[in-house]
């Protein structure tokens, strides 16, 4: 007989991955104020091969509208702003020699409305991602039964599935609707 833990335990797994890496796509989403993690994208030539920013510099917040870094080389300086600016944020960094600021601009009502829009798409992926575990478990479930598990013992293990099922897609609404405050803040 098929323990319905076997079944579980990885659908639970795969459904803490997808609101992690919702968490994380929701992060980088801008929203106005100054966000040290819409920079982790960015890659800067260091001698020779891409590096993360946050390898070459040391990035700070020092209010809600600018982002300062601070280069550990002065020869660093051209590639951080040459960087920033073929990124996709579409910031021009600004430069006094000892560090380079980035004033992040106050949103509009329209940029706004697109930020909740892209939000909303990464939440939707995260609630198919917890779906299709979901699916794959009562799968397998199935299939035990017919090796032999007892079909009550399937029928609570499904009960199971979908409350754990549950449990996710509440936390991924509750993740969407604090980006979704965040961005619509002014």
């Amino acid at each position: 007989m098929t323990d319905p833990k076997t079944y579980l335990g990885p659908a639970e797994e795969k459904m803490e991955m997808a609101v992690a890496f919702l968490d994380e796509a929701l992060a980088h989403i801008r929203a106005g104020k100054a966000n040290p993690k819409i920079l982790d994208s960015i890659r800067v030539n260091y001698y020779g091969s891409p590096a993360p920013l946050s390898n070459v510099a040391n990035i700070s917040v020092p209010d809600a509208r600018t982002i300062v870094i601070t280069p550990w080389e002065k020869s660093m300086f051209k590639e951080i702003e040459k960087a920033i600016i073929n990124s996709e944020l579409g910031i021009t960094p600004e430069n006094n020699g000892e560090v380079i600021r980035i004033s992040i601009p106050p949103l509009t009502e329209e940029r706004r409305r697109a930020l909740v829009k892209q939000s909303k798409g990464e939440a939707e992926q995260a609630k198919i991602s917890v779906r299709n575990a979901r699916r794959d478990a009562i799968d397998g479930l199935k299939k035990a039964v017919k090796k032999g598990m007892p079909e009550d013992v399937e029928k609570d293990a499904e009960n199971d599935v979908q409350k754990m099922h549950d449990r996710y897609l509440k936390k991924i609404d509750d993740l969407y609707a604090a980006k979704e405050k965040e961005i619509m803040t002014v």
